[in-house]
């Protein structure tokens, strides 16, 4: 049965978790310029939902994505893998670019967790042993991409037994038509697909 908006986004049982919102990601400087080109809303409609959780009581959770530059413990299984250590822009650990993206305020409540490998932030972070010691049942996710990393979060997600919700404005992949597909045709066949005002309202009720 489907849980209604305000059961499923209960602050007590909900955390907001961004996925990969990272200057080197997200930012002017990006490692995919093709993502990048569809992340201008990304940053300012991510930034609210953060605001908005934190005054409801909402645990922010943002996961980061780093690779040493001698490439240690990083993944070489996959084309975007290889993309990535070539690309001119590096999430080195401690750089600019590994950083939360300009314009997402990161509180001092929030909490960082960050990987050296993988396609998303349930694999091996520790993630979803925080969210469960934070009594969470229900993940709302945001960030990029919606290609790749954003998908094997939800999944991972559902796969640990938390709800997933989607706020449509703060997810991002490339073409835009296929991001749109995505989220009509996978994401929402596994996740709650809503808008940054609904889980907004759902909060400040």
């Amino acid at each position: 049965m489907a849980l209604d908006m305000g059961t499923l986004l209960a602050p007590r049982t909900t955390a907001l978790v961004t996925q990969e919102c990272q200057n080197g990601v997200i930012g002017k400087d990006a490692v995919f310029p093709a993502l990048a080109e569809q992340t201008q809303g990304l940053i300012p409609a991510i930034d609210g939902l953060c605001r908005a959780a934190r005054s409801a009581g909402v645990p922010v959770l943002h996961c980061l994505a780093l690779r040493r530059a001698d490439g240690q413990g990083a993944n070489r299984n996959a084309r975007m893998f290889g993309a990535a250590a070539k690309a001119p822009v590096q999430l080195l650990p401690g750089s600019v670019a590994a950083e939360v993206a300009e314009g997402i305020e990161v509180a001092e409540s929030d909490l960082v967790l960050t990987r050296y490998h993988g396609l998303g932030p349930m694999a091996d972070t520790g993630l979803a042993a925080v969210l469960r010691n934070l009594g969470v049942t229900t993940v709302v996710g945001v960030g990029v991409s919606l290609n790749v990393g954003m998908l094997n979060f939800a999944m991972d997600a559902v796969n640990a037994g938390f709800q997933f919700v989607v706020p449509r404005e703060a997810v991002a992949g490339f073409p835009a038509e296929y991001a749109e597909a995505v989220l009509a045709n996978t994401l929402g066949a596994v996740a709650t697909i809503t808008t940054a005002a609904e889980v907004t309202a759902a909060w400040t009720r």
